[in-house]
């Protein structure tokens, strides 16, 4: 099983040219070792209560048969003369003093290994290392002009994140490098701060990605340091060790606080503003604000009454926040007002993702698993949901409209992803959106559709789904977006033009899963037969 749930982009100019490789010493020991306390104290934990268990004779008689069948078996076997030096027939026998001394924990042993600073001090390493470090060094190189994506991905039970690179001008998309992640990855932001990065200060510009999984805890890792083994920082629980009251994991209580996620984290959202304030929303029902700096939660809100599903800060008032739940609500809600309760909207369905408008700050839009696409003036919220109207609904898809997004560059221009396994591009005028054309890029349910970050790149977006591949497609390469938006797609240098070009990795084929010679007469077609799914009066 193979399935992307979620993808991000990383401006340009952000990544390093030369990321470095991860170095394992003694400092970054001691740091694995204090994040980690939380987790071997809990394993030291469970073997004790395991060996009070046995000693109190909770041992099965399964267990105790065997064991005198190992022990028989052993009486039985001749050893061979020339194996007698190894020992074998006590191998399996437990040490007598791994009790005493030992201490369990997931890095073992690894502290007595001796490491060398290079290979050149390592007296069983001959080779040079010059110019194989020249040839790695330039294989990890990335330009001024590459983008990063970040696609969270679940392959055959092991979850990881895919760290591409996409070359614009070379059409090429590429993995860089990967970090493995403790569990199913739900959601990811890119930082523009570094996160405990020592040597650094705290407020100049980093790359850092932080990630929400089923674990209730945020990891975030440094984008710019390969082959990490464990993140800089945890975002919840998990990244508290030194509190006493939470070494028992299994008597720890699933009750929401103020201070932890205690269920699935299912939505992140950096505040582009206060740089150091990340927002999280989680199936605890929970939002909850960190602090980068401390990498402590700062404050915690419950206005919704089920899972928050997605959040959104806003572009000019920078402490305001809107929030989308099972619940069939979205909130906004002013972040330095946590004991008012906020303003909010009503859908009819339960709230997929929020959005607000790039190009007019008092609209946004939301997306529901029934399918629809609304349009809503937050100057006419109110406290109560049930009043709420919107300015527009658009039924965008038969299903679950999965992912949308909003061209940050190019007004009225929206990419809708759904679990249909198609993707749609709308062109959105006073009098409400039309379809512009819909695609089935063959990626499975649709879990992820975003806009390139930069005005290079305004025309690229980033499509995954449930068949565990991301492609970048040029949309601007399509006739029906190019009809739409002529006066903002730049002119093609080239003579030979390839309609809808889709950049995958290890892909030479420059096509979509489109049929030849449909793309003029089909986006005629659809782009006039919208305007009967869409209620302007929302009455």
């Amino acid at each position: 099983m193979s399935m992307i749930t979620t993808t991000a982009w990383v401006p340009r100019g952000f990544a390093a040219p030369f990321p470095t490789k991860y170095k394992f010493d003694e400092e970054e020991f001691e740091r694995i070792a204090s994040l980690a306390k939380l987790q071997l104290d809990d394993a030291q934990d469970d073997l004790d209560e395991a060996r009070e268990k046995e000693a109190n004779g909770g041992v099965s008689d399964k267990e105790d048969d065997d064991t005198a069948m190992k022990v028989d078996t052993r009486d039985e076997i001749e050893i061979d003369d020339d194996l007698k030096e190894y020992d074998l027939e006590h191998y399996d026998d437990d040490d007598d003093n791994a009790g005493e001394a030992q201490q369990m924990g997931m890095f073992g042993n690894v502290k007595s290994l001796a490491y060398y600073e290079s290979n050149k001090e390592d007296p069983y390493i001959t080779l040079k290392e010059e110019e194989e470090d020249d040839d790695e060094r330039e294989d990890l190189q990335i330009l001024a002009t590459d983008n990063l994506l970040l696609a969270a991905k679940i392959e055959d039970e092991l979850a990881h994140l895919e760290v591409y690179v996409y070359e614009d001008a070379a059409d090429n998309l590429y993995v860089h490098h990967d970090i493995m992640l403790p569990a199913i990855p739900l959601c990811l932001e890119w930082l523009d701060i570094p996160v405990s990065k020592p040597g650094v200060d705290k407020d100049s510009t980093g790359n850092f990605v932080a990630i929400g999984t089923f674990d209730p805890d945020i990891e975030i890792w440094d984008l710019d340091t390969v082959d990490c083994m464990y993140p800089n920082a945890i975002l919840g629980q998990g990244g508290n060790p030194e509190d006493e009251k939470k070494k028992k994991k299994k008597k720890k209580s699933k009750k929401a606080n103020d201070e932890y996620h205690v269920d699935a984290v299912l939505a992140l959202a950096a505040n582009r503003k206060h740089r150091n304030l990340l927002a999280s929303a989680s199936a605890d029902k929970t939002v909850k604000l960190w602090d980068l700096h401390t990498t402590k939660c700062a404050k915690s809100y419950s206005y919704h009454t089920d899972k928050v599903c997605s959040l959104a800060w806003h572009a000019v008032e920078s402490t305001v926040l809107l929030s989308g739940s099972y619940d069939r609500t979205v909130a906004i809600a002013d972040m330095r007002a946590p004991n008012e309760q906020p303003m909010r909207v009503g859908v009819e369905s339960d709230v997929e993702n929020v959005r607000w408008d790039p190009h007019d700050p008092n609209f946004f839009y939301v997306s529901t698993e029934s399918g629809i696409i609304h349009y809503f003036d937050a100057r006419n919220a109110t406290k109560d949901p049930a009043v709420s109207k919107s300015v527009w609904k658009l039924q965008a898809h038969d299903e679950s409209v999965s992912s949308f997004d909003l061209n940050p560059v190019i007004p009225g221009y929206m990419a809708t992803g759904s679990t249909d396994k198609t993707v749609k591009l709308w062109n959105i005028t006073a009098e409400g959106p039309s379809l512009v054309v819909s695609r089935d890029f063959d990626v499975g349910k649709v879990f992820s559709t975003t806009f390139g970050p930069d005005p290079e790149v305004a025309f690229r977006l980033a499509v995954a789904g449930s068949k565990g591949t991301v492609s970048v497609w040029d949309t601007s390469t399509n006739a029906g977006v190019r009809k739409f938006f002529a006066q903002k797609v730049p002119t093609k240098a080239t003579e030979e033009e390839v309609e809808d070009k889709l950049v995958g990795v290890n892909d030479d084929e420059d096509d979509s899963s489109s049929e030849d010679g449909e793309d003029d007469d089909d986006d005629e077609d659809e782009s006039g037969s919208d305007q009967d799914s869409m209620d302007e009066d929302n009455e």
